[in-house]
């Protein structure tokens, strides 16, 4: 059995010295400057740093999705995050490319059970698909948040609602970083860890069967550099006609992000434009540099 908080606690704790430089040197003026947020904050966990507020261009409830882009995109932070950590870049790209862009925070920092945090998803998904009078959203996820809605999907009916899943260095088959679930449930610190750890068997109820039902479009992308989600493939869903699977280092060898900052990189962003501005995946052959 490995310990769970020297490695992933450390890690993932230190995403709040990179959101902190994301509140003090915004991407500009006018993208730090966001619509007010009016989704109540579910964050409770009190951690140094949190940049509350919304993301560069997000949560404007007064948005309007146009003929081209009539599907909304909701941003889903991963554990130890919020609504704003890491998001910035990715959401003022979304929205500089015609859509409407929401995020939430859910779970006490991702950190509770991931089906309750899927059912607070479900419930945020409506209340974006009321407002828009949109039909389907697409979810972009980091971590936890590029694979907790696949409960969603699966379990809560949520395959009815979603275009596009885009996971930015997802936890799909869990992570060899957390020790056993039995281990980490022992903590009481995390509950969401333990279903993360590899083995879970919160992951092996998820994975069993089809990984990718219904009409969905399923990116993940991935880093080699990954020291969160070990190994880095196991981000990957089974192979199929609707999905695809890609390291940011095949779209752009000189991208060395890492499990924090793939939400930042380059490649990582025109990838999920890629996927989220056609019908279907991302195109696992696009070059970014």
């Amino acid at each position: 059995m490995r310990p769970f908080l020297p490695s992933l606690v450390a890690s993932l704790v230190a995403s709040l010295v990179v959101a902190v430089a994301l509140v003090l040197f915004p991407v500009s003026a006018s993208a730090a400057a966001g619509p007010k947020q009016t989704e109540p904050n579910h964050t409770e966990l009190p951690l140094p740093g949190s940049p509350y507020g919304d993301p560069a261009g997000a949560n404007d409830w007064g948005c309007v999705p146009s003929a081209e882009r009539p599907t909304p995109v909701i941003l889903v932070h991963g554990t130890f995050g919020d609504r704003r950590s890491l998001l910035d870049p990715l959401s003022l790209a979304i929205k500089r490319a015609g859509f409407c862009v929401y995020s939430l925070d859910y779970g006490n920092r991702a950190t509770r059970d991931i089906r309750d945090s899927a059912a607070h998803l479900g419930e945020f998904i409506e209340r974006v698909r009321e407002t828009t009078d949109a039909a389907k959203v697409s979810l972009v996820g980091h971590s936890q948040g590029g694979m907790m809605p696949r409960y969603y999907i699966k379990n809560l009916g949520g395959v009815a609602y979603v275009e596009d899943l885009v996971g930015l260095a997802p936890s799909n088959h869990g992570t060899a970083v957390i020790a056993d679930e039995a281990t980490t449930e022992a903590t009481g610190l995390c509950q969401s860890c333990a279903q993360q750890s590899t083995g879970s068997q919160f992951l092996a109820d998820l994975n069993a069967g089809d990984e990718t039902p219904g009409d969905i479009s399923y990116t993940q992308i991935v880093t080699a550099n990954d020291e969160v989600v070990v190994p880095y493939t196991s981000g990957f869903l089974a192979e199929g006609p609707r999905t695809t699977n890609v390291r940011i280092q095949d779209a752009c060898a000189l991208d060395i992000s890492e499990h924090l900052l793939i939400p930042m990189s380059a490649a990582a962003i025109a990838l999920t434009l890629d996927a989220l501005t056609h019908d279907g995946p991302a195109s696992g052959d696009l070059k970014t540099c």
